[in-house]
This record gives C-alpha cells, structure tokens and sequence, in this order.
C-alpha cells in the first residue's frame, strides 16, 4: 500500500492523500489551496494522477480546503462515488456552486483589468452543481463498502456541522490494516456540535496539527473579550463591529455567543447583520440538523423559541441590501464572509470600516500566511483593496479561542484514546513549525513512530 501527500503537507490548506494498493485507488479529500501568492497557481496545476483512476474518494467534511477540487476533478475524467456524511452533502449543496461564483467573478475582473483571462475559471458554478451528482451521504458510525477491498466508517470530528474521522481498513492478501484519518478535529468542551469521538486503535494515523504549538484562550476569557469589544465599540466610541467568519461553523458559533450573552444579560439591543448568502444558507442547514447539537445548544434554542429579548438578527442575502450596510455609521455587528478576508463581501465592509478609528475588527478563526487577514493580525498599518489603499485605523482583535480547531492540549488528549500506539503516525495539516512541534511531543509524551511528510512525498506502508 502507498500512501501521498498531495496536500496539507506542513501546510493547513489543499488537504489531498492518495492511496494506491494492487486493488483500488481512492483519495482522502479533495480540496482546494487558499491563500499566498501562488494558490491560483496551484489550484490550476494538473492533477498528480489521472482524476479516471480514482476509483471513490471520501471526504471528511464540507470545508473548502478539504473539498474545493471536487469539481475539477470530476471535470478532468473522475466518474465514481464520493463518500461523505448527510450534513456534509447538504453543506456542499450550498459550497461547492458558491466556489465555482468566486471562480467566475476572479477570472472575470481579471479580464477586465488585465485585458487577457490569464487561467480562466477553475471550474463553473454549473461544473459544480454537476459534481454535486457524484456524492453518496452516509450515516455517523455505519460501516460501509466503497470497494471489495475497503471498508470505512465515519465518526463524528466536532469540527463544523457533518465532519468525520475516518476509520478505513484496507485487506491486500491476507491482511487488513486500519487507516484512521482525523480530518480536523474540534475543540471539545465547544457549543452547537459534540465533542471528538475517540479512536481506539490504527495501524496508520494521519492527524491534524493546526494549533499543534499552542493552546487556545479559554472560552470563558474569549466571550469577556467579545463583550468588552461589542459594548466599547458601539456604545463608548459609536462605531461598528466587523467580524469577518467562515460561513461554515464559525458564523453559526457567533450568533449562539451573541444570543447566550444577550440571555445572560451582558449585552442588551445587538443589530446584528450575517452579510453572506452562503452563510444564511448554512444557518438554515444547520438548524436542520437538530439531532447533530449537543446539549447546551437544545437549552438555548428552547429561549430562542420564546422569543423574549433577542438580538435583532438580519440575513441579508441581497447585494442592495448589502451595499447598503456601508452607510451605516455605528451600533451595527456585521458578520460577513470570507473568514479569512480573501473574497467575497467582507472585503467591501472592511474597506468601508478599517480606516475608521472609532471601529473594531473582530478576528475568529485561523488566518492562512499570505491572506488579507493574516496581514491585518500581523499587524500591518495599510492593506490594499480592490485597487486602493486603506490605512488601518479601526482596532484588530484576534479572538483565538472560538477556533473550530483542536488547541495542542485538545490534541493530545484525543491522541491519548488510543490503546496502544499506532504502527505509524503522519502529523498533517499544520504549518511546519506547529506540526514539527506537535510531533516532537508526541514522540517525546507517547513514544509513537511520528513523521512529518513533505508535500508530494510518498511512502509505502
């Protein structure tokens, strides 16, 4: 068996592991590089194998980075099934067709500033809702049978809405060995979604590392911040709140921080705008999938039912609706996509509010080198948008502690449901530095066989 890290190699983007035995041939997700300079460049890259030989592919959940070459890969040949779980399926319903728009809109307004259509799109919306045939939902915890010789089953992550661990087990000959692959593993102890589930045994572990160096902040300390930045920003210094988040999880996780707050009575008359078609779209999904909440998010959506002193919620999904939202001056909380600022409408917000002193922008989640929001918490004091140069005025808040993310505590922890150390362990997706560190750990904590891979390595298993 041979195992290839096409991606989220000593990097926390483009997740992609290849498999090959005599038998089969089957990818681990399928996703998408975002961020720095060359991500275009390499999204447009041909594939390291034939897209045809592929004979399934299984996802571990709906993030763009872990599926956003589904499309591309069904363009160039690839014809057979692709294994997620019911949310996730539901999830790229509403992903993958706003990926191929963003694909569209930046080859377009590359054409007309540049005069050429230097890659053209990666793929269309219509190649997208296309691609959309080829997936197959599964249910948490069933074992399954994408191929004679493969066996899976998906666990719940606790990372957004959907995302899977995967246990695999491949038979060549006479032996099966068990692949579990942890996708990316929540922060236990978080609302809305339960907790990892643990894994008992593998013979071949991939892990996450993206916060393999360092703990989070507590929740606690993080909803002070929250608070204190909310009522300073808008009641002291009358300016508005600007949180750029991911629309998948992290848009959800604020509106329940905000609704909880209001409930304890620390804030009081929030406007509140969730300024992302895709992110209201999700918000619906994810109340659909009631049963997947854990027991905190059932006692709070019992006080929201009643309807007493909520936030004033508004789901903007109309572009007037939203370009109006630049004229406001003050006493608005603005949640727009992307998270990491990269594309999308809350580029225009920020452009609108950054050089604003009497503002605050909110940072959420994880912010890839290279990005618009990566600079912003880097600390720089002018960025460029759409042409134009905005001097950074509004204050930058880095609110860690509502990573969807596992911390290094966390990680550790759910390493430490193994019953004895598996046979080989890959530590991925994490920045080098992060998944060096959490390596160095587990070997030096768990005595585990721990290797780091380089992007496009290989190794026979």
């Amino acid at each position: 068996m041979k195992l290839t890290f096409l991606g989220a190699a000593r990097e926390v983007t483009g997740s992609c592991y290849l498999i090959e035995t005599q038998q089969c041939r089957f990818l681990i997700d399928c996703g998408m590089v975002q961020g720095g300079r060359d991500a275009a460049l390499r999204n447009h890259t041909p594939f390291e194998f034939d897209p045809r030989s592929i004979d399934f592919v299984l996802l571990t959940h709906a993030h763009i980075d872990h599926s956003g070459l589904v499309p591309k890969l069904a363009l160039q040949g690839f014809k057979g099934p692709i294994y997620t779980t019911r949310a996730t399926v539901d999830l790229l319903g509403v992903m993958l067709p706003d990926s191929g728009h963003i694909q569209e809109s930046d080859a377009e307004r590359g054409r007309r500033r540049h005069g050429v259509e230097a890659l053209g799109p990666l793929y269309t919306v219509q190649d997208a809702k296309d691609s959309l045939e080829l997936l197959e939902p599964i249910a948490f915890e069933k074992t399954f049978q994408p191929h004679p010789n493969v066996s899976c089953c998906f666990y719940d992550a606790g990372h957004i809405l959907g995302s899977a661990i995967l246990e695999i087990w491949v038979t060549e000959g006479n032996q099966t060995r068990k692949i579990v692959a942890s996708g990316d593993l929540g922060q236990p102890g978080r609302p809305i979604l339960c907790d990892p589930t643990r894994i008992a045994e593998a013979d071949i572990l991939l892990i996450e590392s993206t916060y393999g160096d360092r703990d989070h902040k507590d929740l606690p300390a993080t909803l002070d911040e929250l608070a204190d930045v909310v009522e300073d920003t808008i009641l002291r210094r009358r300016g508005n709140v600007i949180v750029p988040a991911f629309a998948v999880g992290r848009t959800q996780e604020l509106i329940y921080h905000l609704h909880e707050l209001t409930e304890q009575g620390r804030l009081s008359h929030l406007n509140v705008y969730v300024d992302s078609p895709m992110a209201v779209a999700v918000t619906k999904i994810t109340q659909k999938h009631f049963e997947l909440f854990d027991a905190e998010a059932h006692r709070i959506s019992q006080w929201q039912s009643q309807g007493k002193n909520l936030p004033k919620m508004h789901y903007v999904t109309d572009v007037v609706e939203s370009m109006a939202l630049n004229t406001v001056r003050s006493g608005a909380i603005i949640i727009s996509a992307s998270g990491m600022c990269e594309a999308g409408r809350i580029k225009h917000h920020l452009k609108h509010n950054l050089g604003r002193p009497e503002c605050s922008i909110l940072i959420t989640g994880f912010q890839a080198g290279g990005t618009l929001g990566r600079r912003l918490v880097d600390g720089e004091k002018s960025v460029r948008i759409f042409g134009e140069d905005i001097t950074v005025r509004a204050s930058i808040h880095t609110l860690g502690g509502f990573s969807a993310h596992a911390d290094q505590r966390a990680l550790l922890d759910w390493a430490g449901g193994f019953t004895k150390p598996p046979g080989r362990t890959f530590v991925v997706h994490g920045e080098a530095k992060a998944a060096e560190r959490f390596a160095e750990l587990l070997k030096a904590q768990k005595k585990w066989n721990v290797e780091v891979p380089e992007i496009r390595q290989s190794f026979q298993l």
